[in-house]
């Protein structure tokens, strides 16, 4: 256990411009700084012996998601992973006012003198003025992503996102060039954040201006690259999978721009990942890429994910993979059950050794009847 009277001057400590708590193993606040009273509201007096899911702080998502359950809680998470916060989450926590504040927080483990974790520190500001820009670029960014799901009794769409950030670098859109054939297009900005956001807004513009080309996914790719090569200068820009589906046939063609195997499960539970070449968009302007062609049965689900999916390690290291997401997704009932993105960022976190998930995460889904 810690102590109450930590062996820190408080001094020091109630000087900072952030606000500063401290808990124990159980999340039992033992330490509340003079800014974390004047942020929240919250005297010291009210918030030591409590948890901060005792209707104090309580943080929730920008979705309104509670965190202070076990795999959600940042803070819960640096302590099982003995990991510090590599940067800034933003979270919304509950003021004595009863008001929701946005605030940046960052947290890290606490060790005893035998290198045991006996607790958590969090530091917390407020982000009121950033929080506001950021939720315009949010909505815009939204309207760029909202495009209508086509409606075929051949097949049903169904699209997955949940951004690293408030906003985030993945971008997709799913067409019909006739009433035959659908267009699709998911692509995985290097990096996160403001200047990804940014860039998957150029990618809207492209796809506005090119979409019509991916009856030939080739060509289609090929323009893009060109396009994006002229922006980025001599660096990979986004991994992407872009391609037709003829509907009446099952019948997929499409290219793949460094992105990660697309995996197939049909109607017996049986899996299979169809794994193509081709460097990221933005890494040489005279790039040509392969297409490939197969079929899919009646009962299959074509399931299409950027790396925020896979790229996720444990412990020790250990990559968890497509076989891993597989074995993760069946886990959850799928492809029987709907993909519940809630419960798969759990899944992930829970093998995961990090605060959150590294990246953004999209996952397009063709279920053929």
């Amino acid at each position: 256990m810690i102590e109450a009277k930590l062996p820190l001057s408080e001094v020091i400590l109630d000087s900072l411009n952030d606000g500063l708590y401290v808990c124990d193993r159980d999340r039992r606040i033992v330490y509340w700084s003079k800014s974390a009273e004047r942020i929240t509201g919250w005297s010291a007096s009210e918030v030591v012996g409590r948890r901060c899911s005792d209707d104090v702080l309580a943080h929730v998502d920008q979705d309104g998601r509670q965190l202070c359950g076990e795999e959600f809680c940042p803070l819960h998470r640096c302590m099982v992973t003995n990991h510090a916060s590599s940067c800034p989450l933003i979270v919304f926590g509950l003021t004595k006012r009863g008001d929701r504040l946005p605030m940046t927080v960052s947290v890290a483990p606490i060790h005893g003198e035998d290198g045991q974790v006996v607790g958590g520190v969090e530091t917390f500001h407020d982000f009121s003025e950033t929080y506001a820009n950021l939720e315009r670029a949010r909505r815009i960014q939204t309207l760029a992503l909202d495009h209508e799901l086509p409606i075929d009794s051949r097949v049903k769409f169904a699209t997955q996102y949940l951004p690293h950030d408030m906003i985030g670098g993945d971008y997709f859109a799913i067409r019909a060039l006739d009433s035959e054939r659908y267009a699709f297009f998911l692509a995985d900005v290097m990096g996160h954040g403001v200047a990804a956001a940014l860039h998957t807004m150029h990618l809207s513009a492209l796809w506005s201006r090119f979409w019509r080309y991916l009856d030939d996914p080739a060509e289609f790719a090929g323009r893009l690259n060109r396009e994006l090569c002229q922006v980025v200068k001599d660096e990979s820009f986004a991994t992407a999978i872009c391609g037709v589906l003829e509907a009446s046939e099952r019948r997929i063609r499409l290219i793949s721009a460094g992105g990660p195997p697309i995996v197939v499960f049909d109607r017996a539970g049986q899996v299979r990942q169809l794994k193509c070449s081709g460097l990221p968009f933005g890494t040489f302007a005279n790039l040509t890429y392969e297409e490939i062609d197969f079929v899919c049965d009646a009962g299959d689900t074509l399931l299409l994910f950027t790396d925020g999916a896979v790229e996720v390690c444990d412990a020790g290291g250990n990559l968890l993979g497509t076989d891993g997401l597989v074995q993760v997704l069946k886990s959850l009932g799928y492809p029987e059950a709907p993909i519940d993105i809630a419960a798969l960022q759990k899944a992930l976190l829970t093998y995961g050794d990090g605060i959150r998930l590294d990246d953004d995460l999209t996952l397009l889904e063709f279920r053929f009847t």
